[in-house]
């Protein structure tokens, strides 16, 4: 399954486009009904499955790292228009890129393929918000509650790695069922209180670490960026899209694509754009 997504993701240029995302989703939607996974990795369960499974069951799978799926349904969003709860919002990445310089000389920055370094950990799960169905068919969702961030750490080609935290904190997206996009909060991957190696940081530890010379060398605004710390968040973007849906258990599976900053190391680094493709699922729940 991550494999077949991952070719797919290569194809898809580094600016979210609407109609290229639904083209995404249908070659995939087979895929994440069927489900069908990469040699190794745990097939895709139900909901219901997922649940008659005992801790033991599931330990070591890699199960409580995927998203459910759906067994059946439309290919469709035949949901009524009206005020929705989401729930047990799931969002499963399966291919991580970063836009950096390549590894030979004069190559311009593109998306580069990265090798995951974090153990299988980083689903967001357990997240709901309200949902509202418009008479035109639209969508507009806002992210409330739930495990809704993660801290991952990829490896670029030339041996760099990359932290981040993958997030769609205070998410607001609207849009049709087959794309809806929206902005989400990127909070700093370092808290205010954490220390550097030097003891420094943004509401604890030492002001200075390195002095500044005397008279100024032309290098104070790096020391700067070293001593004085910044946790401050950032924005990302992420589009959503709907594949298949049953309306008897309001299940709803699809595809997403995301772009967010990676970490700053509290304002020390240039961020880098990480892209996010993957697949989510939801509950819908009539208010």
């Amino acid at each position: 399954m991550a494999a077949s997504l991952q070719a797919a993701a290569t194809l898809m240029p580094a600016k979210i486009d609407a109609a290229k995302m639904a083209g995404f989703a249908l070659a995939t939607s087979a895929l994440l009904v069927s489900g069908a996974s990469a040699e190794g990795a745990p097939k895709r369960l139900t909901f219901d499955e997922i649940q008659s499974k005992t801790y033991m069951e599931v330990k070591g799978t890699g199960t409580a790292n995927q998203c459910p799926t759906i067994d059946g349904g439309v290919d469709s969003f035949p949901f009524k228009a009206g005020k929705y709860e989401m729930k047990k919002f799931c969002l499963e990445p399966t291919s991580f890129t970063v836009k950096a310089e390549g590894i030979q000389k004069n190559e311009p920055p593109a998306f580069q393929k990265t090798k995951l370094m974090t153990r299988l950990t980083y689903t967001l799960d357990e997240m709901e918000g309200p949902l509202e169905v418009g008479a035109d068919g639209t969508l507009k969702f806002e992210e409330k509650d739930g495990i809704d961030y993660a801290a991952v750490t990829v490896q670029l080609p030339g041996g760099e790695r990359v932290p981040f935290l993958f997030t769609v904190k205070q998410l607001v997206a609207t849009g049709k069922p087959e794309s809806f996009s929206g902005p989400f909060l990127v909070p700093s991957y370092r808290g205010s209180s954490f220390l550097d190696p030097k003891g420094r940081g943004g509401s604890t530890g030492y002001d200075n670490a390195v002095a500044l010379p005397a008279g100024g060398r032309g290098d104070e605004e790096e020391l700067a960026k070293e001593n004085v710390k910044n946790a401050s968040s950032s924005t990302g973007n992420i589009t959503l899209s709907v594949t298949k849906s049953k309306p008897e258990t309001g299940e709803v599976i699809g595809v997403f694509e995301s772009v967010q900053p990676s970490d700053t190391d509290l304002g020390a680094k240039a961020p880098k754009d990480v892209k996010i493709q993957g697949v989510w699922y939801a509950q819908l729940e009539s208010n």
